[in-house]
């Protein structure tokens, strides 16, 4: 597994844990807006961590942290995901997985096999606007049978988009909302021009206000359980 960077302590990335995270190196998007840039771009200057060091960390964290964010990058891309998961699980703690939906099949065998806890799949945009905001052509099946995977399977989860304007209209959050309800979360989360982006034209991109977007959420948050501005 190439391991990319490790966040030691979060008390946000995963709902009611403490937690750590764990980067996951390459993906088959490019979202010019990502600001993960290294890790999708597999810098050859990025300092990698061997596994080894990784569950040493973990085994040094028992009893202090609850849980272990995977992300990227793009997880499911890895072949070795499904053994990660267990080695983690092994030793007590909880897995959250974040992923861009790209792999419906490893997302069937994680949950299949009980090896993540809590699930959160990027929606990148309405599904007739994927390729833009993906930045790549792609399978949009595929993204729609992740979803499905999801809604249904029996663990937490949670929907996210962010809105870039130049890739997204307000009315896309409407259409997002449309096609990935019911359920159970869907968090919008604005545009951060402030770091460096796979794309650094888009750091002249001006964010929607918070008011703007928030407008948008009233008309949707009956669709799921939980929707706010994140």
């Amino acid at each position: 597994m190439r391991i990319g960077g490790l966040q030691k302590t979060t008390l946000i990335d995963y709902p009611s844990e403490i937690a750590c995270i764990v980067f996951l190196i390459g993906c088959n998007f490019r979202c010019p807006f990502c600001f993960s840039k290294e890790l999708v771009l597999e810098d050859t200057e990025l300092f990698e961590i061997s596994d080894e060091e990784f569950f040493t960390f973990l085994k040094k964290r028992q009893g202090q942290l609850d849980a272990c964010v995977i992300c990227g990058g793009e997880p499911t891309l890895n072949k070795e995901l499904p053994d990660f998961c267990k080695r983690i699980k092994d030793l007590g703690f909880k897995v959250k997985l974040d992923t861009n939906g790209s792999n419906p099949e490893m997302i069937k065998q994680l949950v299949k096999e009980k090896l993540i806890d809590y699930i959160a799949m990027d929606v990148k945009a309405p599904f007739e606007k994927y390729s833009i905001a993906i930045g790549v052509n792609f399978d949009v099946n595929k993204i729609k049978e992740s979803i499905e995977i999801i809604k249904n399977s029996g663990i937490d989860y949670e929907f996210r988009t962010t809105i870039v304007p130049q890739i997204h209209t307000l009315e896309d959050i409407k259409e997002i909302a449309k096609q990935i309800s019911p359920a159970k979360k869907f968090f919008v989360q604005n545009f951060r021009n402030d770091k460096d982006l796979l794309d650094n034209s888009f750091k002249d991109v001006v964010p929607f206000s918070d008011a703007e977007l928030n407008e948008v959420i009233e008309e949707i948050k009956q669709n799921f359980e939980v929707c706010y501005l994140r």
